[in-house]
């Protein structure tokens, strides 16, 4: 499941010795996990912290626990940690944590799923954008939901047309177009503003 390296049980070890408490292990879970913001994070685990659903891995001196639903994006996760002049770097390295792209017998709303969280969310995010999908009709026509910083931004059919629906035609096959589903007159915050309708 999770191999932690001996210089990684020395260096959690340590820190645990300096806690000072009885039975306090290394709690580790997955964070926005299937996602390219995938993450871990680790903290101290106190018994009470613990629910009794978490995977246990004993190494030595202490053990690991891993939440259960960070399980399968954790699977096959090194931890390892290289003293350094200024001290260490713990690395953790875990393939499934972002997900993985949709094989050959991945459904279309699958596949458009991963390209608009790997690809299109985040470069609408640096607009403070985002969109989500409502539904992929039996035509192809992928209809989309914009939120944050897109909705009602003056420039979100620019967006749409130049941007999202070229990503998705070009990359899931099947798609034949997108439509925009959003009340673009309730948007708070838009990124552009609007040209008022005269």
């Amino acid at each position: 499941m999770i191999t932690l390296s001996a210089s990684a049980q020395e260096h959690f070890r340590k820190l645990i010795e300096q806690q000072a408490l009885p039975g306090v292990g290394i709690r580790v879970h997955a964070v926005d996990a299937g996602t390219p913001k995938g993450d871990c994070q680790l903290e101290f685990s106190e018994p009470t912290d613990r629910n009794g659903s978490e995977w246990e891995i004993e190494c030595e001196g202490f053990s690991l626990f891993v939440d259960a639903d960070s399980v399968p994006f954790l699977d096959g996760a090194t931890v390892d940690f290289d003293r350094t002049d200024t001290g260490g770097q713990l690395t953790i390295r875990a393939p499934a944590l972002r997900g993985s792209a949709p094989d050959e017998n991945a459904s279309v709303v699958e596949r458009v799923r991963y390209v608009i969280e790997t690809e299109i969310n985040p470069q609408l995010a640096s607009h403070g954008g985002r969109v989500s999908l409502r539904e992929v009709t039996a035509e192809g026509i992928v209809v989309l939901q914009f939120g944050g910083g897109c909705h009602g931004c003056g420039n979100v059919d620019r967006t749409l047309r130049g941007g999202v629906e070229s990503t998705l035609k070009t990359r899931v096959p099947g798609v034949t177009g997108v439509v925009d589903a959003t009340d673009h007159d309730t948007g708070s915050n838009p990124y552009f503003e609007r040209q008022a309708r005269g």
